[in-house]
């Protein structure tokens, strides 16, 4: 019973590890670093409860823990050091670096959302989730849910808006 349980709980880490860490990233406002740690800490949590919360839906339970942990974690002011494995360097025109830098001024327009904003924006809009799970990942009513997630866009479009251009 016990190893059914732990390969379960495997096969979940396995087929998730990458999508829950790119929804960390996103809550985090890009910063990798604090995107693994929100993800393991998330599924220390899930494997407490996976044998009430595995075979009903476990995806949905650490979506919630990371939104709350995320926003949570955010509301301190400092982290130290923010190490990197390799200096930045310049952009070559041509390459790929368009697109993740475009990637990047993102996630760095996402962090300079509040956090539930950016949870809001997050779950609604990376994750497609309706109005009521994002609600319920917030733990709030769906009213709020549904105005953080506009503010939030909002915010986003004033903060990137030099980007935009007009098609035709």
């Amino acid at each position: 019973m016990q190893r059914a349980r732990d390969g379960e709980f495997d096969a979940f880490v396995a087929a998730r590890w990458s999508g829950l860490l790119h929804l960390a990233r996103l809550l985090t406002g890009g910063d990798r670093h604090r995107a693994e740690d929100l993800v393991q800490e998330s599924l220390v949590k899930l494997w407490s409860v996976w044998a009430k919360v595995g075979e009903e839906a476990p995806e949905a339970y650490v979506r919630r823990v990371m939104a709350r942990a995320a926003a949570k974690s955010a509301r301190r002011r400092w982290w130290g050091e923010r190490p990197v494995e390799q200096v930045p360097e310049l952009a070559v025109p041509g390459d790929m670096s368009t697109a993740v830098a475009e990637r990047s001024r993102l996630e760095n327009a996402l962090a300079q959302l509040t956090p539930r904003q950016r949870a809001a924006v997050v779950l609604r809009y990376y994750q497609d989730l309706p109005d009521r799970q994002v609600a319920e990942v917030l733990g709030c009513p769906v009213g709020t849910a549904r105005s953080h997630a506009s503010r939030g866009v909002a915010r986003l479009r004033q903060l990137l808006s030099d980007v935009i251009e007009p098609v035709g």
